[in-house]
């Protein structure tokens, strides 16, 4: 497990907030980034019973069955008996209902995909990413602070995707705040799990996560060259596919966990 129990401290809020000063710092510095005119034109173009984009939309169940299986989880006798502190199961269990709204808002937008109905799929997108972060945050740091920061982490999830709407409606697109947003666990993850000491041994699990989501989002960029590749399965439906894994993968970090004696 990676920690660094040396560290004074005072020096931890410090050694986050540096990184995250330099994301905010370079998003401001950069000039605003619009959303590609043909981000809408998916390489999933199949039709099944009637449905356009068939597998795109399909491959939501897979959010749905894995946020509703988290749920029935944290709320199972095992489940509640995975965590040292009720209270740290709140953000837990925001995050798995936040999965089962990016299964139903990104279906939505997959039926016919334009700037309005991929709105409401990046504002779950952000809740969920949000809740994950302030899970480990509450289980990593302290459970209270935990707490008190999870309604700042989703309304600044909220914020991001709700400002690239309005920026869009008003014909000046600018990526730039949802981008930082979903930098920020990236960045600051790795750290909260090399500076404070855990409470958990589920550490590279949470590495995990991270790294599928990484991979899912890498799928998504390659989304025509893997539908050539494969002929049929494109690169936006194996993200899916793999983002909806890492959710589950987060049911298996809180059920195979040891309780330590790190954190408050």
């Amino acid at each position: 497990m990676m920690r660094d129990l040396s560290t004074p401290g005072w020096r931890r809020p410090l050694l986050l907030g540096l990184p995250l000063l330099a994301l905010a710092g370079a998003a401001l510095l950069l000039p605003p980034i619009p959303q590609p005119p043909a981000y809408h034109s998916f390489a999933d173009q199949s039709t099944c019973l009637g449905m356009p984009h068939c597998f795109d939309v399909a491959s939501n169940l897979l959010f749905v069955a894995a946020g509703v299986a988290g749920l029935a989880f944290l709320f199972s006798r095992r489940g509640r008996a995975a965590f040292r502190d009720r209270r740290e199961r709140l953000p837990y269990a925001l995050f798995f209902l936040c999965v089962v709204l990016v299964g139903l808002a990104s279906g939505y937008y997959h039926l016919a995909p334009d700037n309005a109905r991929l709105l409401w799929d990046r504002l779950a997108v952000a809740l969920a990413l949000m809740s994950w972060f302030g899970a480990i945050v509450t289980e990593r740091v302290d459970v209270a602070l935990g707490r008190r920061l999870l309604p700042v982490l989703l309304l600044a999830g909220l914020g991001s995707a709700a400002y690239w709407g309005w920026s869009e409606a008003g014909g000046h697109g600018d990526l730039r705040a949802y981008g930082v947003m979903q930098a920020v666990p990236f960045v600051l993850v790795p750290l909260l799990l090399r500076l404070y000491p855990p409470r958990y041994d589920n550490g590279r699990n949470q590495l995990a996560v991270l790294a599928l989501y990484l991979v899912a989002l890498l799928c998504d960029f390659l989304d025509r060259p893997i539908a050539a590749l494969t002929g049929s399965l494109s690169g936006h439906t194996l993200k899916h596919v793999v983002a909806a894994g890492a959710a589950l993968l987060v049911i298996a970090g809180i059920a195979g966990r040891r309780s330590l004696g790190g954190g408050r």
